[in-house]
């Protein structure tokens, strides 16, 4: 097989020798300008080409324009009073689309280079004194845009013929320019796949049976597999949430974009168990009443599930369908959100019944005996600007300790729900404690605590009690003292 080597013919060599020049001139000063001409012309027929490709795209762009503007000229009952009215538009409501800037100049959008051939066409327009008929005016307007868009169709065939010219010449020559990497290994092994979430036992190798009937078998597995709706189990170990899998469950419905850039930039929430996280934390956010939240978990763990379903590149298919505005594929997706969450409804009311029924444990204010009396000490509003402590026993206060301590018990009053402020106000220890019993037991003992804490909750000899199915167990050993620092005769200005 004959070779071909007349790509060497491209290589422009320089030798030394070859440069000729008068003998009292330095040849090394010969060979510098020699070099720095060709370097020159390399740059000046490299910005020409950038020069004829800009205006190349630049009249890409404004002949179509020109043609529509001819036509709908040409198509108007009144052709100059739409031509009036055009120009009139471009000069009010200019279109800031523009061309790319210049290196070192200004950019001028599109709409200013066809304001100025048509004030151009109407000058031309005037000198032929057709200003007073209409009809004239219309056909001299008509042919003015003709006659540019004409000149503008010849000028831009002559430019392309020009741009291959200078092309052409530019690659006669192998330049430092078309040097390439050829055999340069830039090859970066794949990150490894992220850890499943907590709770999720990674799926090791299983042996696979040749059946007689598999779609038989996948049935009864289909129904005897565990679903991530089935909560009631408390032994089973279940997925949880990590933070960027809570992040995620809080983008808002049908953000589809958003979900896709999520998950591009945080593979960690792509990974086994994380649609069944987000299921358990639906269940728990709809057990609390916050359904809103509890839906926006679902939709977060099907658009999951749709994605592992679709394959490999499920991710880039699933959103690809999703954001492509086909009614059809986001109908399914849509609706089996909407039973989703009304089948997960109906699990957590089934649930709380349940509970409600076997009595669950609550945190209840109960006196130790029949003399002691609960009461609630409710602050009128933050500390006064102005804070005077009179009376005895306040000469060792120190002013700011108690101001700090009345804004501390004014902040943790008004975080409670307004429930529970209307029935500390109302000093009804059975509306207290209704919506204590309401609450969780972690909630109800997190909100006795800082009742305690600052004050407002007020015993005789202290004590917490914990009636669960009408038995009473007290909580704590110690008996606390929950007096304000303003009481025992001290008077808080």
């Amino acid at each position: 097989m004959p070779l071909n080597y007349s790509k060497w013919d491209q290589l422009e060599l320089s030798d030394d020798s070859d440069i000729e020049g008068h003998p009292n001139v330095d040849h090394k000063s010969l060979v510098r300008w020699k070099q720095r001409d060709i370097h020159e012309k390399r740059q000046v027929r490299n910005a020409k080409i950038a020069g004829l490709q800009a205006e190349i795209a630049t009249n890409d762009v404004l002949l179509p324009r020109l043609r529509t503007i001819t036509e709908d000229v040409h198509a108007a009952p009144d052709g100059p009073q739409y031509f009036s009215q055009l120009v009139e538009r471009l000069q009010k409501e200019p279109s800031p689309e523009a061309p790319a800037k210049p290196q070192g100049g200004q950019s001028i959008t599109y709409d200013d280079m066809i304001l100025s051939l048509l004030r151009q066409i109407t000058a031309e327009a005037k000198e032929k004194g057709v200003e007073n008929n209409n009809e004239r005016l219309r056909e001299a307007l008509i042919a003015g845009l003709k006659g540019h868009v004409a000149k503008l169709g010849e000028h831009q065939e002559t430019i392309k013929k020009e741009l291959a010219d200078e092309e052409a010449e530019k690659h006669k020559k192998i330049t430092s320019d078309d040097m390439k990497d050829g055999w340069d290994n830039k090859y970066v092994p794949p990150k490894p796949d992220p850890a499943p979430v907590p709770g999720v036992k990674p799926k090791g190798k299983t042996a696979e049976y040749e059946v007689l009937n598999p779609k038989a078998v996948e049935k009864t597995a289909a129904a005897t597999s565990p679903s991530p709706m089935d909560y009631e189990d408390e032994d089973a170990e279940l997925p949880q949430m990590t933070p960027n899998l809570t992040e995620f469950s809080k983008i808002p419905l049908r953000a589809y974009e958003q979900s896709f850039h999520y998950i591009q930039e945080h593979r960690d929430i792509y990974v086994p168990g994380a649609s069944d996280a987000l299921l358990v934390q639906a269940f728990s956010a709809q057990s609390e009443g916050k359904s809103a939240y509890a839906k926006q978990c679902i939709f977060q763990s099907l658009l999951l599930q749709y994605c592992e379903k679709l394959g490999k590149d499920g991710v880039r298919l699933f959103f690809k369908r999703m954001m492509s505005e086909d009614p059809r594929a986001e109908a399914v997706f849509l609706k089996d959100v909407e039973d989703t969450y009304a089948h997960l409804l109906a699990r957590s009311k089934i649930a709380a019944e349940e509970a409600a029924a076997a009595g669950g444990e609550q945190i209840q204010l109960v006196p130790e005996h029949a003399g002691q009396q609960i009461s609630f000490t409710i602050p009128d509003g933050p500390p006064p600007e102005h804070l005077r402590l009179e009376g005895p026993g306040t000469e060792n206060l120190d002013v700011e300790e108690v101001r700090k301590a009345l804004q501390m018990r004014w902040d943790v009053f008004q975080g409670f729900s307004k429930e529970f402020r209307e029935a500390l106000a109302a000093q009804s220890l059975e509306k207290v404690n209704k919506v204590l019993g309401a609450m969780s037991v972690e909630e109800a003992e997190r909100t006795v605590g800082l009742l305690d804490n600052a004050g407002i909750l007020n015993f005789a000899e202290g004590g917490i009690r914990d009636q669960t199915g009408g038995d009473e167990a007290e909580e704590g050993d110690d008996e606390e003292d929950a007096d304000d620092e303003g009481e025992d005769g001290d008077d808080v200005e």
